[in-house]
């Protein structure tokens, strides 16, 4: 009997374009799209235009963004349930803190500016904390923020035009200077604050992505800044790696509860 075929990569990049413009509110450009699912703008490109020549995708005529077309029923089911991200991240959310030592949440982006802790483990020590699931985050001041608005369409855009609060002294508040850290976490492939939201706070990143390939939300540690970063206030590569590796055990989690 010979071998079932593999999936086809062109195909699933092409689903992940569509449910991309699904969950927008607004067309979107084609290096919005290529950020956003961490795609060569030329791939990015060619997949826009052969769903655009199949009647999939609509063109602007006036700023050249995209939405979904006009012969194409809107997708359905494309906003991932949160009860469904929490319930598959638990068990690598626990085995986070475990090995990190720190507390872990998981968050979702609300609205650019906010970020909904939809999931919190406790660090795995004695000390006195509090329940953080519920609790709303600016966005801009954390890594949780910060590693789902460097893929989200729009959040360029967002970040230069709106006013950021500070909370420490180290809070980022310029818009362009935001816009250079979240294209940083995309090409490192996690965030971080340092002091941004808490003093002697830091937290680490990584964004979870759906079956699909779009950001649905991201994991992070938190914990007291000289145990996250080195003498120079970087994070420490190893949390990041543990960081990272949780965000794809639970992409992977995600993926294989859709098949």
């Amino acid at each position: 009997m010979p071998p079932m075929p593999g999936t086809v990569q062109s195909i699933e990049r092409a689903a992940a374009v569509l449910r991309l413009l699904a969950q927008s509110t607004r067309p979107l450009g084609v290096v919005e799209i290529a950020n956003a699912l961490s795609l060569p703008k030329g791939t990015a490109h060619g997949i826009i235009r052969t769903l655009h020549t199949v009647g999939f995708v609509d063109q602007d005529d006036r700023s050249g963004r995209y939405q979904l077309g006009s012969q194409l029923v809107r997708l359905g089911g494309h906003q991932l349930d949160r009860n469904e991200l929490r319930s598959c991240a638990m068990n690598w959310a626990d085995s986070l803190a475990s090995r990190t030592g720190e507390s872990v949440r998981i968050g979702v982006l609300d609205q650019p500016s906010e970020v909904m802790v939809v999931h919190h483990v406790f660090r795995p020590d004695d000390s006195v904390q509090v329940m953080e699931t519920g609790r709303v985050l600016p966005s801009h001041a954390c890594a949780l923020g910060k590693a789902i608005l460097a893929h989200t369409p729009g959040s360029s855009a967002w970040c230069k035009g709106s006013t950021l609060e500070a909370f420490t002294a180290r809070t980022v508040t310029d818009g362009r200077a935001l816009v250079g850290q979240l294209s940083t976490v995309r090409e490192r492939g996690y965030a971080s604050d340092v002091e941004e939201l808490t003093n002697r706070e830091a937290s680490i990143a990584a964004p979870i992505r759906d079956h699909g390939g779009v950001v649905v939300g991201a994991v992070a540690i938190t914990g007291a800044m000289q145990a996250l970063c080195d003498t120079g206030r970087n994070p420490r590569p190893r949390l990041a790696a543990r960081v990272i590796e949780a965000a794809r055990a639970i992409t992977g989690e995600l993926a294989t509860r859709r098949e």
